[in-house]
């Protein structure tokens, strides 16, 4: 940067941009920088992923384009392109550009840029682009102290963040931010970033003259899980680690991806019966009480790359099937633990699902309101559906009840107990009770309740 751009507390070194010139100029490779610094894309049309909101004609890539950047919040996973895209603004917008690390900075920090920006616009009509990377870790009044300055266009902010602004940013912040979902990149986008690493000659590894097996590169791209640095990382270490054969040429093998990765590969394709068996596997252990066995399928899976939200939602499942009101909380847990998992993302998602996993596998089991519904699906299949009974008709004008509609229907709040004895099922109906509560847990005093009711109606038909 120029020496009235310049900020010392900048997050783009020239480590973490991997050029060693000024973010607005041209550009010389630093190739004392990680390879995921130097094949960090310099222009738009490098850039890979993301099309839902920097694709053609999208919002945020006219603005860009045309130079009319607004304050935003980019949120998304690790390594998905948040800073990336900041630095090809720099790299094409006029503006003054300004960055700051959450981490190391905080209010001291921002006055200087504040400062430095109300010198820019008064002097040279110049508006100044603060990008704040982990926003989500400033508290409250360092947030709050961005606010005048955002409001009366001092800065327009562009704020990266793993978190959920919606939860970690303040309000009015938000409000006077457009709000950018960035997703993992997906297997074939991390692919093509490899690809381009190993065949480019001036940025990445394309005169060490490496090859991928493709058993290493399929490797790269499971542990990757859309993280573009993360295999970038890998594939760097690897390559430094393996000395050329006799013809020049680094061979990178499973094992060596392995070993630069720290993380074996695993027997598992999410494509193939390993998938599918897993799964099984995990949920058979749930259903059979054996929160050790649950918990090893679990760790093989996530260890293998499995969509964490596909788990939690095959146990939101299981807790209705193999749980059911033999402890009602199990859906619920089920059902937090799913919320969780989208909120915070992996690795961390990682606690909840174990957390989930053997609060379930330990519950008692009851599969009776998944055979009560089968039992009901199976008489309106065999029997056809009946009509509904009169008094349980809705009759919400009075002139209806001259046609029987809602007659005779008793209110059961008006009797003691709050219940009275009365037909809820179309006559004729066979195969009943569907639903049959066990004795585990507390569906045990559900079959107590429902047995004592069935007495009163006993009773209650001898009396008349």
């Amino acid at each position: 940067m120029t020496d009235e751009n310049q900020n010392s507390d900048a997050l783009f070194t020239e480590e973490e941009t991997g050029y060693a010139s000024d973010l607005h100029g041209m550009f010389t490779v630093n190739h004392d920088a990680p390879l995921a610094a130097r094949m960090r894309p310099k222009t738009l049309e490098e850039f890979l992923g993301q099309s839902q909101i920097i694709g053609e004609h999208s919002l945020l890539r006219t603005a860009i384009v045309k130079d009319k950047i607004f304050s935003c919040i980019f949120w998304g996973p690790p390594g998905c392109g948040k800073s990336t895209l900041a630095f090809i603004i720099a790299n094409t917008s006029k503006a003054n550009f300004e960055c700051l690390g959450a981490v190391t900075s905080g209010t001291p920090e921002l006055r200087k840029v504040i400062d430095r920006a109300r010198e820019m616009r008064r002097k040279m009509k110049r508006k100044t682009i603060l990008f704040v990377d982990e926003i989500h870790r400033w508290n409250k009044a360092q947030q709050d102290a961005l606010l005048p300055h955002v409001e009366d266009g001092t800065i327009a902010l562009i704020g990266a963040t793993t978190e959920n602004p919606y939860f970690e940013v303040n309000s009015p912040l938000i409000s006077r931010s457009r709000i950018f979902k960035f997703e993992s990149l997906t297997e074939d986008e991390v692919k093509t970033i490899i690809l381009r690493a190993l065949q480019d000659t001036e940025r990445g590894l394309g005169s060490l003259n490496v090859t991928l097996d493709d058993a290493a590169l399929e490797h790269l791209l499971n542990i990757s899980n859309g993280d573009a640095r993360n295999a970038l990382n890998a594939l760097e270490a690897a390559a430094l680690s393996t000395p050329p054969d006799e013809g020049g040429v680094r061979r990178i093998s499973l094992p060596v991806i392995e070993e630069a990765a720290q993380q074996r590969a695993l027997k598992y394709d999410k494509k193939s019966d390993e998938h599918y068996d897993t799964i099984s596997a995990f949920i058979k252990s749930v259903r059979g009480s054996d929160p050790d066995a649950a918990l090893y399928w679990l760790a093989k899976m996530l260890l293998a790359g499995e969509d964490p939200k596909f788990i939690a939602r095959r146990l939101c499942i299981l807790a209705s099937e193999d749980i059911g009101n033999a402890d009602p909380m199990g859906i619920v847990v089920a059902n937090s633990a799913a919320q969780i998992v989208m909120f915070i993302g992996m690795p961390e998602a990682q606690l909840t699902l174990a957390q989930a996993t053997t609060y379930l596998a330990t519950a008692p089991k009851s599969n009776a309101s998944y055979l009560g519904i089968s039992n009901a699906q199976k008489a309106i299949k065999e029997q056809g559906p009946a009509p509904v009974p009169m008094h349980l008709r809705n009759a919400p004008y009075p002139g209806l009840t001259q046609f029987g509609i809602g007659v005779g229907y008793l209110y059961p709040h008006d009797f003691p107990g709050h219940w009275t004895d009365q037909e809820y099922l179309p006559p004729d109906v066979n195969g009943t009770p569907f639903y049959r509560p066990s004795h585990e847990g507390r569906e045990a005093r559900i079959a107590e309740r429902m047995e004592e009711l069935k007495k009163r109606r006993k009773n209650y038909n001898e009396g008349s």
